[in-house]
């Protein structure tokens, strides 16, 4: 019996999860020969704050990138 495990950094749709063990489980059928009734999947999401590569948490690395007060190219107050 295949047991697959597929971690996520983040979230993703119900939808987009049921199409993602679909076309796993359609690989393990028909590059392994293996009975799609034995195919057991488990998805784990990691919020992206407890996720880090290069020593960076992905939640920051993602987020938008802050103009720092002061900045000789920022456009001035009125």
């Amino acid at each position: 019996m295949p047991f697959v495990s597929i971690r996520l950094a983040g979230s993703a749709t119900k939808e987009q999860k049921a199409g993602l063990v679909a076309d796993v489980t359609a690989s393990l059928v028909s590059r392994l020969g293996k009975n799609p009734a034995a195919v057991q999947i488990v998805i784990e999401e990691v919020p992206t704050e407890n996720y880090a590569s290069a020593g960076i948490l992905i939640a920051d690395r993602d987020a938008p990138a802050r103009q720092p007060e002061g900045d000789a190219h920022a456009e001035p107050s009125q």
